[in-house]
């Protein structure tokens, strides 16, 4: 019998809740695994996942269990499954960088309690990795949870935008650390950019020239509002804007393409919705146009993905590997050490799986 896997995330927002309601959504291991990619993995099913400690700033989740804190403001995703109460209670983070001026009023930063101990935390919850779900943007708190992660002893999962396991230097600390790290970046299981990508790529199989691309999109959740501030969106728009141009044998001038948010549209809540455009040449230098529309629930978008990422930094722990694991960054995350298409990742995950070893 397997043991459990003792999760830990800093950040419970929307991505954290849709994670955390998934985990509960499929805790029976014969129901039809409708949205997972794997249903088992080494031997591990999603019910083999436990939240053991959380880290959050917002005084209407610091102290609640939680199963509360999930469906607390300004968390404002779709609730898809009930969470019985777990009996952990969230625990007061360190804020840093992670409020920015257009979110101040949205996050009720906790000014009671003084921010835990995060290393002491993780090692008395016994957790096996730390996720990083801050907001984009947040650089100080992504590098000060990754030393946490490092400082600990567990896997760090980094799922957003700022780059750890891409960093050489960063991805060095866990390599002579011999801890696993998985990042930079979470992809949506049918979302933006996975979609660009597989076009990007199938144009490119197929003989197209691609002149010009972008794609734009727009929410209304808090992260949306955080990118309104722009300067916080600069590792956001490598990230997004380099899984689309990996797809192609010669990238587009950067004036020929554009990805990143627009806007922000209140009343969307959690639903994202993304525009493409791509542009380009085929057979005798004949134009061609295409135009998408995608509208998705944002946040369980990549609960799917998350849940794969975990048991994949799971059964690294089991081995013993450590330092930035290739394949499942690669397959899980738009902003990878390394780029790979999407069907060559996938083929090297099913194979680390299968315990080979990466090179």
């Amino acid at each position: 019998m397997k043991n459990k896997i003792r999760v830990a995330i800093a950040g419970l927002g929307n991505c954290a809740s849709s994670l955390i309601q998934g985990i509960e959504y499929y805790q029976d291991k014969e129901k039809e695994a409708i949205g997972l990619m794997h249903q088992e993995i080494a031997g591990y099913h999603p019910s083999d996942i436990e939240i053991v400690c959380a880290f959050d700033i917002d005084e209407r989740k610091v102290g609640k269990d939680i199963a509360e804190a999930i469906f607390s403001r300004p968390n404002c995703t779709i609730k898809f499954a009930d969470v019985p109460e777990t009996g952990i209670k969230v625990k007061k983070g360190h804020v840093l960088d992670g409020v920015c001026k257009y979110t101040e009023d949205k996050f009720l930063v906790d000014k009671k309690q003084k921010p835990v101990d995060v290393v002491q935390e993780l090692k008395d919850s016994k957790a096996d990795l730390l996720i990083n779900y801050l907001p984009v943007g947040s650089t100080k708190g992504t590098q000060f949870y990754a030393q946490c992660a490092l400082d600990a002893g567990v896997g760090f999962i980094n799922a957003m935008p700022v780059f750890i396991a891409s960093d050489d230097e960063w991805a060095n600390k866990f390599y002579e650390k011999g801890i696993p790290i998985i990042g930079d970046d979470v992809k949506s299981q049918f979302g933006a950019t996975i979609v660009h990508r597989v076009l990007t790529k199938l144009a490119n199989d197929r003989g197209v020239k691609l002149d010009s691309t972008y794609q734009l999109n727009v929410g209304g959740n808090t992260d949306f509002l955080n990118m309104l501030e722009r300067d916080r969106l600069i590792d956001k728009k490598t990230s997004k804007t380099e899984a689309v141009q990996s797809q192609l044998d010669t990238p587009l001038h950067k004036d020929d393409i554009h990805i990143g948010p627009s806007d922000y549209i209140p009343f969307l809540n959690d639903e994202k919705i993304m525009f493409v455009r791509m542009n380009g040449r085929i057979f005798g230098d004949i134009p061609i146009s295409m135009d998408i529309r995608l509208s998705v629930i944002d946040s369980p978008n990549s609960g799917g993905v998350m849940i794969d990422a975990i048991r994949m930094m799971k059964i690294a722990l089991d081995r013993g590997v450590g330092g930035r694991l290739i394949s499942p960054s690669s397959y899980f995350m738009k902003h990878p050490p390394f780029q790979f298409s999407d069907a060559e990742a996938k083929k090297k995950v099913e194979q680390f799986i299968d315990g080979e070893v990466e090179r």
